[in-house]
């Protein structure tokens, strides 16, 4: 089929030179797919890097300590991922004696991996002719065929991976869903992609329609919730700070943060002031000051939180308190991180 001939003509001749294009293991292939599950290459290529550096099998990976795991994953997001790609690791090492499954089928049983994830492994590592489908394949197919099938509806992935399927030339499986991925990361971007310059230009409906900009079609919104964090960062009579872990479900699960006061609206600065005074502490706090003037706003998938920083001074020591040394060496949140490596730059 001429698409499908064109496109992995394409790939063989642009394709990024990435260390996973370099193997047929399933270690590296399933490490990488896990991390660009919702990361561009540019942003996961160093982590893939410092994983298979300190971790270089999956023996190494599943003897590791979760916030060993979780300290190189930060800043990556979705920490979820890298738990269920850590509790993986333990089942492939321990209980399949380091061995992946070879096939499609039982790829889809390992935690964290879902069809589009097994179906990449299994092609890329094994050869086995299962297509896969990601927002990548959505937008180059939706355009090139002119499918107006509403992306986020319950019957498009099996559209697509039929239609991906009906493509998918059974000797070169490997090369073609690489070329598919690479094609929508590269070429058909989401936004003023070069139609001039593509090789499918010739046969692309969309181009011909004058609709690329309208496909593919996705109408359900993602409903997005504020939240207001005011974290505080205690200073006691040495020094020391207060750290916790999030134990609790949803965002940064396992992950440390400074003692949290969460409120429901953004308050003004005496309001926050009088809300931290009367927080649990277990001491009276000397000095209450603001970090930054303006809050914080880090943007998750489904909520954006506002977040505010303030130094909280007690003249007492309290037991369990850290260094700024001592801190640094947990997992944190990016945004959390982020914040300490200002703050704290000098220590």
């Amino acid at each position: 089929m001429n698409f499908t001939n064109l496109l992995i003509q394409w790939y063989l001749r642009e394709k990024r030179d990435l260390p996973w294009r370099k193997t047929t293991h399933p270690y590296p292939i399933w490490l990488s797919e896990i991390m660009l599950q919702q990361t561009r290459v540019a942003q996961g290529l160093p982590y893939f890097l410092r994983f298979t550096e300190a971790f270089p099998t999956v023996f190494d990976l599943a003897a590791a300590d979760e916030e060993q795991v979780l300290k190189l994953w930060q800043g990556l997001g979705y920490y979820s991922r890298a738990r269920n790609l850590h509790a993986t690791a333990k089942h492939v090492a321990f209980d399949l004696n380091g061995i992946f499954p070879e096939n499609y089928k039982g790829l889809l049983e390992l935690k964290g991996v879902g069809e589009y994830t097994a179906a990449a492994i299994a092609s890329i590592a094994y050869g086995e002719a299962v297509p896969v489908v990601d927002g990548n394949v959505y937008r180059v197919l939706s355009r090139y065929f002119d499918v107006e099938t509403d992306i986020s509806s319950p019957k498009a992935k099996k559209e697509f991976f039929e239609l991906a399927a009906s493509l998918l030339p059974k000797d070169k499986a490997s090369e073609f869903n690489q070329a598919m991925m690479e094609f929508g990361a590269l070429q058909c971007v989401s936004k003023n992609p070069d139609c001039i310059n593509c090789v499918l230009n010739k046969g692309c409906l969309a181009l011909q329609k004058n609709k690329v900009g309208e496909l593919p079609v996705k109408l359900k919104k993602t409903k997005v919730v504020n939240r207001y964090f005011n974290y505080l960062i205690i200073k006691d009579a040495i020094g020391n700070s207060v750290i916790q872990k999030r134990t609790a479900k949803g965002i940064w699960h396992n992950l440390y943060e400074f003692p949290l006061m969460e409120t429901a609206q953004e308050n003004d600065f005496d309001a926050t002031v009088r809300l931290i005074e009367g927080f649990s502490f277990g001491f009276k706090p000397m000095h209450i000051k603001p970090l930054h003037h303006a809050p914080i706003v880090h943007k998750l998938s489904h909520q954006h939180l506002k977040i505010r920083f303030w130094e909280v001074e007690t003249d007492c020591e309290i037991p369990g308190a850290m260094t700024v040394e001592e801190i640094k060496k947990y997992p944190f949140p990016i945004v959390i991180h982020n914040f300490m490596e200002e703050h704290w730059a000098e220590v």
